[in-house]
């Protein structure tokens, strides 16, 4: 969500921190501002991309310091009096917050009460004021954002700029914050991957931390105002890799990259010889996996859907009780955590903020919970301390693809080895095996020839509204192809299990109304067709996605596109495919942002 990105050193900073929020807007934002320190806070914000903000810099922005921020609204609308940076009201304190202050409105009141003229509808701006009266009774910078603080109530990713000081004072609480240790200059960010083209070097801030930056380091300490060990991590430099190439857009980049990035997730983590999965980052022996009772996945969005394509590989391979679950949900239910259960957290970003106060419930009751991650160090990540990296690299277009793509095929590999530790036989689990290694040069095969997709994008693009249908494993394909559509293209999408079509959806349909049906040759496929003429009794337009050399199936459609056939276990990973690329057609068909859609963000930061 939003963007954070500070510098302090020799350089001019102005430039820095444009490029910094540069490789910030893949997650999501509606405005963006920035604040340089020289003998004065000077700051510039407005409403748009970064590259409207650029376009009305004051030519001279000179300074070695300075933060700027990328705003995804929450509290207050999208407006330039609500972008960041907020100042206090003499203008020698500037702050920029990620995440809610959750008493804002008490402490607006209060502040109001005092004489303080508030110039945003935003809970950040409280932030500032706070700031600046404790530096005014005469406390330190560091102490004064402690101090402000612990007036507050909620969550924060926050760095403060002082008149006076050559220092950052950040903080964070709920809200990733990470810092980044160069040579004579040190920098802040809200992702790693903003850093990378500055440094490898970085330290991740926990909840309760604070840091002063200054060119010559950066210092820790806790909001409790205990010490803090800052541990200095090396990333991966391959996070700073953003470059479009040839590619009009990244989304669609994204969705060509999934070969690649599928045998980076599979490479070395299958035993073809005994039918087994490989996953090292679990620590789990044959012998505890015999021991789970039951295995619950946790995710929001496109990772829920690679939950429930999950949950019923376990379940298929080796028999144990699973269920998937909607993270922003999962606390405020009051949980049973059973010690004896397995839960796996899965986020792409690692930073998902309802994942990750499900992960902590799960621990605060006691129970053992993973991570299936894309990103390495991030806030679940570490939290977790074990479980799986997905290795598909970053994704830059706010609708995942190939995200998707590897939790799927990370948690099969997950239900290979639970399997065989259990009831999976040797020739079953090789049956997998094969066509696990066999995915991704069946993706690539089906990419160079995609099939009528430009045919479905005329039927979707004008309709008031899609029908996505599949059974089994392809029901929650079905659901993350509706997902797509709707992120991508604005337009209202259903998804249901297609027995499901006639408790309801059934309504919608009339002449010439699109429906998209997963139908892969498994033992759902006559059901399936069943519920295909049912709609085409209602004159629905079918769009079908099957198996190659399904002829029987391909007549049925109005259009009909053809994927590799591969194990039943296995086919999200090839059906999923022309669902992203009909969701990326029918947008640049429609005009819209397609790595940036509207009201979306790619780390969903706040809960």
């Amino acid at each position: 969500m939003c963007g954070i990105f500070g510098y302090i050193g020799n350089q001019q900073a102005t430039n820095l921190l444009i490029n910094g929020l540069r490789r910030l807007e893949y997650r999501g934002y509606d405005s963006s501002g920035i604040a340089i320190l020289n003998s004065k806070i000077s700051h510039t914000k407005c409403i748009g991309r970064v590259a409207n903000l650029e376009s009305v810099l004051p030519e001279n922005m000179d300074g070695n310091c300075g933060i700027a921020h990328t705003r995804w609204a929450t509290h207050g609308g999208v407006t330039k009096e609500n972008a960041h940076p907020h100042l206090s009201e003499d203008g020698t304190v500037a702050i920029i917050h990620n995440g809610i202050i959750e008493n804002s409105r008490a402490l607006r009141n209060w502040l109001i009460a005092e004489g303080v003229t508030l110039q945003s509808e935003t809970d950040s701006e409280v932030l500032a004021h706070l700031i600046h009266r404790a530096r005014c009774d005469g406390l330190s910078p560091l102490d004064s954002v402690r101090r402000a603080l612990r007036q507050t109530r909620g969550t924060w990713g926050l760095c403060a700029l002082f008149e006076d000081e050559q220092m950052i004072v950040c903080a964070r609480n709920g809200s990733p914050l990470v810092i980044g240790v160069g040579d004579g200059e040190s920098f802040v960010a809200s992702d790693p991957h903003a850093l990378t083209p500055h440094t490898q070097r970085v330290i991740f801030l926990e909840d309760g931390d604070l840091a002063v930056l200054t060119a010559g380091g950066v210092q820790t300490s806790r909001l409790d105002g205990d010490s803090s060990d800052a541990t200095v991590t090396t990333i991966d430099q391959s996070w700073g890799v953003a470059d479009i190439g040839d590619f009009p857009h990244f989304m669609l980049k994204e969705i060509h990259e999934q070969p690649e990035s599928l045998r980076q997730c599979i490479s070395g983590r299958t035993v073809l010889s005994e039918g087994n999965g490989k996953l090292g980052g679990l620590d789990l022996s044959a012998k505890k996996l015999l021991e789970i009772s039951h295995i619950r996945l946790i995710g929001c969005g496109t990772a829920l859907h690679a939950c429930q394509v999950g949950r019923l590989a376990i379940e298929h391979m080796a028999r144990v009780p699973t269920q998937s679950h909607v993270a922003s949900e999962f606390r405020y239910n009051n949980p049973v955590i059973s010690p004896a259960a397995l839960y796996l957290a899965v986020s792409q970003s690692g930073e998902t903020a309802d994942t990750l106060s499900a992960v902590k419930e799960i621990q605060l009751k006691g129970g053992t919970v993973m991570g299936v991650i894309n990103v390495v160090g991030s806030s679940i990540a570490r939290q977790c301390g074990r479980g799986v990296y997905i290795h598909s690299g970053p994704e830059q277009a706010v609708a995942s693809t190939k995200a998707f793509s590897n939790m799927v095929a990370s948690l099969t590999i997950f239900s290979l080895q639970i399997g065989r530790a259990r009831s999976l036989s040797k020739r079953d689990g090789k049956q997998v095996v094969k066509a696990l290694n066999a995915i991704p040069n069946q993706v690539e095969k089906y990419l160079e020839d995609s099939g009528p997709i430009m045919e479905a994008v005329q039927a979707v693009k004008d309709a008031p509204h899609v029908l996505f249908l599949g059974r089994g494993a392809s029901a929650p394909v079905a659901r993350e192809g509706a997902l797509k559509l709707m992120e991508v293209a604005y337009i209202p999408c259903l998804a249901y299990p297609a027995g499901e079509m006639k408790h309801g959806p059934i309504a919608l349909l009339e002449e010439g109304s699109p429906v998209v049906v997963i139908c892969p040759n498994d033992k759902f496929r006559a059901k399936t067709l069943s519920n295909v003429q049912e709609c085409k009794a209602r004159g629905a337009k079918i769009i079908l996605i099957h198996d190659e050399g399904d002829d029987e199936a391909a007549i049925e459609a109005d259009i009909a596109i053809a994927v590799p056939a591969t194990h039943s276990v296995i086919s999200p990973l090839l059906t999923v495919v022309p669902l992203q690329l009909l969701a990326y057609h029918v947008a640049v068909e429609l005009g819209r942002d397609v790595d940036k859609p509207r009201n979306l963000a790619k780390s969903v930061t706040v809960e």
